[in-house]
């Protein structure tokens, strides 16, 4: 079994978590952002707690928020004791450092605009600057980089890939700043083994990918995961 993480999102109910009970899977996620697969802080606790007392080894849990204030994280956290915070807005580096030092967790920012990286007739070096220069700010502040595909109207969480040859542009900076990196974006059963082999990423992050007429299917999810950490 390799060592590749596997997060399974927008979790919606406790049967779903019950059916996941035998899966090698590290992260779950609860989009609390508007969403289809929106739930609320209530639900996440019940959905958490279904977690301990199931699980012998208990995922970490995830929040996604899209560019939300102190207090609407501060009150999520009073009901939902969520391990990690993920951010996947426009969300400043200093956003990122209170997260850390105030609610005592876990932050995972999503990118989705690195495209703005590729330019016609610049170099490897020149990108690589470029790259520094927007991420540099976000070292200390965030506990993983994640890759989604960009979207203007929804930021991410499209259902689709996007450009593949752009990751090792942000998994040079990753790897040099000892920053796990996890890709999101169109993941599904067919592809995660071909992007796990081509670019080796620290994490993958799946959502409607393992879901049948917008349903989590367990069967999907099985396979992703045996995919992701049996290479079957």
């Amino acid at each position: 079994m390799n060592n590749v993480g596997v997060k399974i999102c927008g979790i919606t109910d406790v049967a779903t978590i019950e059916s996941m009970l035998h899966l090698p899977i590290d992260y779950i996620g609860f989009v609390f952002a508007k969403s289809k697969r929106q739930v609320t802080p209530k639900q996440a606790a019940d959905m958490i707690q279904a977690l301990k007392n199931h699980y012998i080894k208990v995922p970490e849990t995830a929040g996604v928020f899209v560019n939300p204030s102190e207090q609407e994280l501060e009150e999520t956290i009073k009901h939902a004791s969520l391990d990690i915070i993920q951010l996947h807005g426009q969300e400043s580096p200093e956003l990122c450092k209170w997260v850390k030092q105030s609610l005592k967790v876990k932050v995972f920012k999503v990118f989705s605009n690195f495209h703005q990286f590729i330019l016609s007739d610049v170099s490897n070096e020149q990108v690589d600057e470029q790259c520094s220069k927007w991420l540099n700010p976000y070292v200390h502040h965030i506990d993983a980089l994640m890759l989604d595909t960009f979207d203007p109207v929804v930021g991410g969480g499209t259902g689709k890939t996007f450009n593949w040859e752009l990751i090792p542009i942000v998994q040079r900076w990753t790897k040099k700043n000892n920053i796990p990196l996890i890709v999101a974006g169109g993941l599904d059963v067919d592809n995660v083994s071909t992007l796990i082999t081509t670019y080796e990423p620290s994490g993958v992050d799946v959502s409607s990918g393992v879901e049948t007429n917008r349903i989590k299917d367990i069967k999907k999810i099985k396979t992703f995961v045996e995919r992701v950490k049996l290479n079957v």
